[in-house]
């Protein structure tokens, strides 16, 4: 049995594989979102639920920064903890705020009141158990695997891409500037993934250790389709007592 370790391309293709059989692009959910399919209520519930996730990124990402041995390695990481929370001087400024005030922009924009998304009412349990899930895996998992579960960033681009699209379309009701969180995760995605995949190939220099990079991964996509089954969930029992079917 061949234990040598893969080639890093060759260990990239195994990520793509693995995302285009289980990263949240093919759930029903998503689907339905980008022809067209959802109700206002559907996805508002979407947004509420999904704040739940994006409040908790600069925590996960906290995490993995107290596990990072040199400065270059966190100069690095704690960019995404800015990126999310923004900067004490972003408003005052005129500089970019960060990604969770751009959520509650898009929650405004979608008729959503702040108040209630910060206050976490409406969370679903399961939303707040494959949250919980993710965030303990980043505190408890080695610095590798940690790192290797933020790699499905590496094929969010193209999600946003097609989100941002199929919202000009199909939900022409939503203010413009809700679609900003979108817009800006597109360049942010591909940065922060091109820095995590260096540092995954200069850790996994075994194939177990590559072994360990794919289970991690597949982790984080169970986490995503497991957010949107609780939301997909919802949306159908709603529907169901309502007589549709």
């Amino acid at each position: 049995m061949n234990t040598a370790p893969w080639p890093p391309d060759r260990l990239e293709d195994r990520l793509r594989t693995l995302a285009e059989e289980r990263y949240h692009h093919r759930h029903p959910f998503n689907l339905r979102m980008h022809e067209g399919l959802l109700s206002q209520e559907e996805l508002r519930r979407w947004i509420l639920n999904r704040f739940h996730y994006q409040r908790h990124i600069p925590i996960k990402d906290a995490l993995i920064l107290a596990k990072l041995e040199t400065s270059e390695q966190r100069r690095g990481w704690v960019r995404r903890i800015h990126d999310h929370d923004g900067r004490p001087d972003d408003e005052r400024g005129g500089g970019a705020v960060g990604g969770i005030e751009r959520w509650l922009r898009l929650g405004e924009a979608v008729g959503l009141d702040r108040t209630l998304l910060l206050s976490g009412e409406g969370v679903l349990p399961g939303v707040r158990f494959a949250v919980d899930g993710y965030v303990n895996f980043c505190r408890n998992a080695s610095t590798l695997e940690a790192v290797a579960s933020s790699l499905t960033e590496l094929f969010a681009p193209d999600l946003m891409t097609t989100r941002i699209a199929a919202w000009e379309r199909h939900y022409p009701w939503i203010e413009p500037e809700g679609l900003r969180y979108f817009q800006v995760r597109v360049g942010q995605g591909r940065r922060d993934s091109q820095e995590a995949l260096g540092l995954v190939h200069q850790w996994a220099v075994t194939r177990a250790d590559q072994e360990r990079v794919l289970e991690a991964f597949t982790f984080k996509c169970d986490v995503l389709w497991s957010l949107l089954d609780a939301v997909d969930n919802a949306t159908t029992s709603r529907a169901e007592a309502a007589g549709v079917r």
